[in-house]
């Protein structure tokens, strides 16, 4: 009986019901619950004699204008997938499968929309073509009759998710059309079919898992878009859902039961779309191929015409692409009065929008200069810029972090009991919130633990005060379980079990063994989730917007606010100025991260001695070089 005891309290076996009541507390706290609440209060309004409703708000969606979201979203969902789909394949193709000449620059420009997304980059869009963008300026004053707001609504949030959702193109299709077995192309060419015939016959079926895969992801974006379509005014359900959820009862009727409603019509949505992409998966897709598998090797395009439209339509597509990038940096060097005026002044070059401050002398309505001290700012002088900045900075680490953290142990976990029914448990657990959009999580959060009578986190109210940025650490932190476990755990498979025996033979406890054995094997892929969380949650826009407070600002929500605050009695003088610095700042940012994730981190052993072998000689030679001269010297 003294042993069993002892036995059971055992900091291995503590550590471990300590692990699975906290998990139970996470799933059931920040994921069910919350849901479930807001699932729930569709059906509890009232009417106006105060009696209980239940079908008010689904009455109210049926004889109103509710329904123009859903269908606003639905037509922006459906045209994404074939117009994303268009151009996503296409520069895969120009820059992977056939010879284009200058297709690694191309490559650069097509990749340009992975280091700047969401705000900043619908923002940079809208640099250009908004009503006083840069080329909409040029054109009105080529054409003065030419529409200056014409690049707003349906046809601006189209052309810009367009462009913005391709970069899943450029990640995943690329693997999968370079993982091609290039003897089944040569086997089809030496059988006298052309390229473009091989290409529609032998190439793209065996893409045609991952095309769907993409489909269903850019299906969900743009069903669930809320960057563009708040900033180029369309009518879609996230934003309008995050406008009822600011919205009381004394403005318009049950704005909080609207909100919930449509947030639970994006989740049937979204569990319909999965549901059917597991299904397919579920059906296995395999291809044969030689054993000996070849690399692919580009094709050329032997038809001349069809040669140069393609070389045409590609550094068009380049010219979109890279036009915002370098019209952003280049503004975001000049005056205030340059980005006002959309003209450049290549003789007045500045760090103003970077650094520093400077005052600004206006003209009042009575004839009388004021000065506003400061108000031309930059974007790490700007107290509001900078204290977003740091916000996002502290919170979004914080949450990929912990993510992190919880997959790493709870995949530990899994590993262990892989043929038991609790590590089955565990891993729908943490896959749970990728069945709801986004939205549903960040509104049920909003609304439920906005009181004083949630006895789960001792009877405290999250969203007032500062307490919303816990509240924005927990919802960015589910988000990113379900991407966390499917990257995490694919580089457990990578840990060789002989270690793990070799270690318990040795005498060393599951911890030390986890610690010592396992985590330096799978800390670089660690590492890389962290980088790629982190980077996805520093611009984040669509949860913050939801959680809108005066202590939960981001950083994405500073550079939105710019464009509305511009000029306003004399203060944000050079926000536009600010916004492009800002833009910048992300671009290097995101740079940096998914070099260290794509470039240093996906070397290899081999390439990385190689590099080392380099860098000694080079070394060397300098050192040789220095000697011999200091030697000449000394003799002369």
């Amino acid at each position: 009986m003294s042993q069993t005891l002892d036995k059971k309290l055992h900091p291995e076996w503590l550590l471990r019901v300590f692990g699975i009541a906290f998990f139970a507390y996470l799933f059931f706290g920040f994921m069910l619950l919350p849901c479930l609440n807001t699932l729930t209060s569709i059906f509890n309004t009232r009417n106006a004699a105060g009696e209980r409703d239940p079908f008010a708000v689904i009455r109210f969606f049926l004889a109103g204008t509710m329904g123009k979201y859903v269908w606003n979203s639905l037509k922006l969902a459906v045209l994404l997938v074939l117009t994303v789909n268009v151009v996503g394949i296409s520069i895969v193709l120009l820059t992977e499968y056939f010879d284009i000449k200058g297709a690694k620059i191309l490559r650069l420009g097509y990749m340009t929309t992975m280091i700047y997304s969401g705000v900043a980059l619908v923002t940079g869009y809208m640099f250009l073509y908004a009503s006083d963008g840069i080329l909409t300026t040029a054109l009105k004053n080529a054409f003065p009759d030419f529409n200056p707001n014409w690049f707003s609504g349906f046809n601006a949030v189209l052309f810009t998710m367009t462009f913005a959702c391709t970069s899943n193109h450029m990640l995943f299709l690329r693997n999968a059309i370079r993982g091609i077995d290039y003897n089944t192309v040569e086997a089809a060419r030496n059988m006298g079919a052309n390229p473009f015939k091989v290409l529609w016959k032998v190439v793209l079926p065996t893409l045609i898992p991952t095309l769907f895969s993409l489909t269903v992801m850019t299906f969900i974006t743009g069903l669930c878009a809320m960057s563009a379509p708040t900033l180029l005014g369309y009518d879609s359900i996230n934003p309008e859902i995050v406008r009822l959820a600011g919205s009381s009862t004394a403005d318009e009727a049950f704005p909080q039961a609207r909100a919930a409603l449509l947030s639970i019509i994006l989740a049937m949505f979204t569990i319909i779309l999965l549901t059917v992409l597991s299904a397919y998966e579920r059906k296995g897709h395999y291809l044969s191929v030689s054993k000996t598998k070849a690399r692919l090797q580009k094709q050329k395009i032997n038809n001349p015409v069809a040669n140069v439209i393609a070389h045409i339509y590609a550094y068009i597509l380049f010219i979109i692409y890279m036009t915002p990038v370098v019209m952003i940096v280049i503004f975001s060097f000049q005056t205030y009065s340059a980005i006002r005026l959309k003209k450049l002044d290549l003789s007045q070059w500045t760090l103003i929008n970077f650094f520093g401050k400077q005052d600004y002398e206006y003209l009042t309505s009575r004839g009388k200069y004021k000065t506003r001290v400061g108000s031309i700012s930059g974007v790490f002088s700007n107290e509001a810029t900078l204290g977003g900045i740091k916000l996002s900075f502290i919170l979004s680490a914080l949450a990929a972090a912990l993510a992190c953290v919880i997959v790493v142990v709870a995949v530990n976990y899994m590993f262990k009991k892989k043929n038991k029914g609790t590590g089955v448990v565990l891993e729908y657990a943490l896959l749970f919130p990728w069945l709801l959009p986004t939205i549903l999580i960040c509104y049920s959060y909003r609304t439920y633990f906005n009181s004083d009578t949630v006895w789960y986190v001792g009877n405290t109210n999250l969203y007032y005060g500062q307490n919303v940025r816990f509240l924005i650490v927990m919802a960015y932190t589910v988000t990113k379980l379900p991407f966390s476990l499917r990257m995490i755990k694919a580089s457990f498979y990578t840990i060789d079990e002989e270690l793990e025996d070799a270690a318990r033979n040795l005498g060393s406890s599951p911890v030390r063994t986890f610690l010592k054995v396992k985590l330096p094997i799978i800390l670089p892929s660690v590492l890389a989730v962290f980088a790629l969380n982190f980077n996805a949650l520093f611009t984040e826009y669509d949860m913050s917007a939801t959680f809108a407070s005066t202590y939960g600002t981001s950083y994405a929500m500073v550079i939105q606010a710019m464009c509305a605050e511009e000029g306003l009695y004399g203060y944000n003088i050079n926000a536009s100025g600010r916004r492009c610095a800002s833009t910048v700042f992300i671009m290097l940012v995101s740079g940096l991260i998914l070099y260290l994730v794509y470039g240093v981190g996906s070397r290899d052993l081999g390439d990385r001695l190689q590099i080392r072998d380099r860098r000694r000689k080079r070394m060397e030679a300098l050192r040789a070089k220095f000697s011999k001269g200091k030697a000449e010297q000394s003799d002369a």
